[in-house]
């Protein structure tokens, strides 16, 4: 999931602040990241005639994934009643060797049932700006499940809470089993189940003619047999939904028939395999999709369509969809130029785009809380707010959802537990992207400082506590991670442990620790100690120099005088930290530091008097994330300057606190 864009504005802010107090103290120039591409990174729009329905497409033969669930559905939209109605025939191919007396489902739609349920209770009916709806819950109910034989399961069903114990939480079902299942045997349920969609909020809802069917129907939970994900013993992984987590599924096949008015236009994850059966006043739309983890659909009557194919040399052939808001609808060539460019590149980079079709469906402005969200084969962007969106909200947007076809949808890793093998990821490839094909750049500094409460990466999303605290984290500073090994190793085996990464572990399900032993392998040394400060705990560097004393050493004609600088480590530890000594006749020295000691002490004797020092003078340190420390005027009355401190730092924290998310 992205976030709205809003570094730029945060800059722009925070650099204004921050000038009035420190930035006299800085000798080299910094610019500020610009707000839209340069001219030559622009490119001639290609009209393209749109064709007139959705292309019919075929499965291959090739097998990517185990392909451990099979869904055959049948739904059917009530638009007048904001209701699915739905019937699912559901094959599971146990992957482990115990036996297996229960199954276990996911119920998401019942996370927006009241106000007392776990989603609702931890996001406070908030998420990424938009707010719960007066009146707009939601729910699901299992109205039938059966086994092949018509044994009915419905008196077997059990809500579970293994998180929380919040009994009001009905996200997560127990289906007790009338036989037992064995490793490697198949079992194969029949179920039916009517979803009452909330309005619009939280990736799934409906706003006026405007349907998101994300997180709709009764969903496996995952079954992890030993050695996946580093598990000794195997068993059900279970979560509820929670507000900061999104979701961890097993690959599989999907056959969807989806029941809509006839005027209504669907997206939805796959390719239709026929055209539309129409009937009466509706129609049936059949879309298949196999080697993905889940499967959405939107629709609208109001989606202007577009399509147009797409090859290259990372991408064999892949049909590019729009189902664009009205007030969008000039602007579909720079929907394509943005998918084209993040299909090659992510491709190039982490391994090629193995699916015959990518869709792109655009939410009226009502409707922007199912837009920045991905699902496998499709994404949506932001609303349609205006019609003139800038780079950072249309291609960014763009950009960074299909970034997460690799990382979420092929690598598909645990956003549960480990969230930010998904986010973090992607939103490092997203600003690489953004910065080669448009000239946009985020200030890192910036974006290191505004984690005051950093946490340990890889806890479970629900233990960040508030939304803002998960995305500073999971989102910024894991980002800030991957960029800081790659100042450390260099591009070049940046790129190559992360394409080594991504191939490898493409629909295997990895781990942070498959990732360190991926980077290990590639660097030829131990990443255990930085994984052990940055990922596993929640450090982030902070160098302090805390005083500076100057002592006239000697008095004749050449005077000399003695500076002593008193340096802490307050945070992680760097190999190398570089220090700036400028001294009062403009004279300039530079050392480093071994940042491994808590304490250091430098000795510099000079003509002049020192007249201040910097740590990192030239924001090296990714992960630095307290600069106001930094800087030491000899001169400056310690009182001031710890009182000037305690304002900056203050004022930064209420200007930023609501930026994120």
């Amino acid at each position: 999931m992205t976030r709205r864009s809003i570094i730029i504005s945060m800059a722009i802010l925070t650099l204004c602040l921050l000038g009035g107090s420190i930035m006299y103290m800085l000798h080299d120039d910094h610019t500020d990241a610009p707000s839209f591409a340069p001219q030559q990174g622009k490119t001639a729009s290609v009209k393209a005639s749109s064709p007139p329905q959705e292309s019919i497409q075929q499965p291959t033969a090739e097998i990517l994934s185990n392909r451990v669930t099979e869904y055959h559905i049948d739904v059917k939209l009530n638009e007048q009643e904001r209701t699915l109605t739905g019937t699912q025939t559901l094959s599971w191919t146990h992957p482990g060797k115990k036996t297996v007396n229960e199954l276990y489902f996911h119920l998401y739609p019942n996370a927006f049932a009241s106000s007392e349920t776990t989603f609702m209770k931890e996001s406070g009916g908030r998420l990424r700006g938009d707010v719960m709806p007066k009146d707009g819950w939601g729910s699901i109910e299992l109205t039938d499940i059966r086994t092949m034989d018509g044994i009915s399961l419905l008196h077997r069903i059990q809500y579970v809470q293994p998180d929380d114990g919040n009994t009001n939480d009905r996200t997560l079902a127990k289906v007790r089993l009338p036989m037992s299942v064995q490793g490697g045997e198949t079992i194969t349920l029949k179920m039916s189940f009517t979803v009452k969609l909330p309005k619009v909020f939280a990736r799934m809802g409906t706003a006026g003619d405007f349907v998101m069917a994300g997180q709709w129907f009764p969903k496996l939970c995952v079954y992890e047999p030993v050695s996946r994900r580093g598990r000794s013993t195997e068993g059900w992984n279970l979560h509820q939904y929670h507000g900061n987590s999104e979701f961890y599924s097993d690959f599989g096949i999907y056959s969807v028939n989806i029941d809509v008015p006839s005027e209504y236009k669907v997206a939805a994850t796959g390719f239709p395999t026929k055209p539309a059966v129409q009937r009466g006043e509706r129609k049936i739309v059949q879309y298949y999709a196999d080697d993905v983890h889940d499967f959405a659909w939107a629709a609208s009557p109001s989606f202007i369509y577009a399509e147009e194919p797409f090859s290259s040399e990372e991408v064999p052939g892949v049909r590019i969809k729009l189902y664009l808001d009205p007030v969008h609808k000039d602007l579909k060539d720079r929907y394509f130029y943005a998918a084209k460019v993040a299909l090659s590149n992510f491709s190039k980079w982490y391994g090629s785009y193995p699916y015959s079709t990518l869709s792109i469906v655009v939410p009226p402005a009502d409707g922007n809380g199912a837009g920045g969200m991905e699902y496998p084969t499709l994404i949506t962007a932001f609303g349609a707010t205006g019609d003139s969106p800038g780079y950072d909200e249309l291609e960014r947007t763009v950009i960074h959802e299909i970034g997460h076809q690799f990382f979420y949808g092929m690598v598909a890793s645990n956003e549960f537990e480990e969230a930010w093998l998904d986010e973090a990821f992607t939103s490092y490839a997203e600003d690489r992207l953004m910065e080669q094909e448009f000239g946009i750049t985020t200030s890192l500094p910036i974006q290191a400082a505004l984690i005051p409460d950093p946490k340990p990466l890889t806890q479970p999303s629900w233990e960040f506590g508030t939304a803002d605290t998960y995305a500073r984290n999971v989102y910024h500073r894991g980002k800030l991670v991957l960029l800081d090994i790659e100042r450390q190793i260099g591009n070049k085996a940046m790129n190559r442990a992360l394409s080594l990464y991504a191939r490898k572990y493409r629909f295997k399900h990895p781990t942070t620790a498959d990732f360190q032993r991926v980077l290990e392998q590639t660097t030829g040394r131990s990443w255990k100690n930085y994984f052990n400060q940055y990922v596993y705990d929640g450090k982030m560097a902070d160098y302090a120099i805390e005083n500076i004393d100057i002592y006239q050493v000697r008095q004749d004609s050449n005077a000399l005088y003695e500076a002593v600088v008193d340096i802490a480590r307050k945070g992680g530890t760097y190999a190398k930290v570089p220090i700036l000594f400028t001294f009062q006749d403009g004279h300039t020295v530079r050392k480093v530091l071994d940042g491994k000691e808590e304490r250091s002490q430098l000795k510099l004797s000079y003509r002049e008097p020192l007249a201040w020092a910097m740590l990192d003078p030239d924001y090296t340190l990714v992960l630095e994330n307290k600069h106001i420390n930094n800087y030491f005027k000899a001169s400056l009355d310690e009182k001031v300057s710890t009182r000037a401190n305690v304002t900056v730092t203050k004022l930064l924290e209420m200007l930023t606190s609501s930026f994120l998310w």
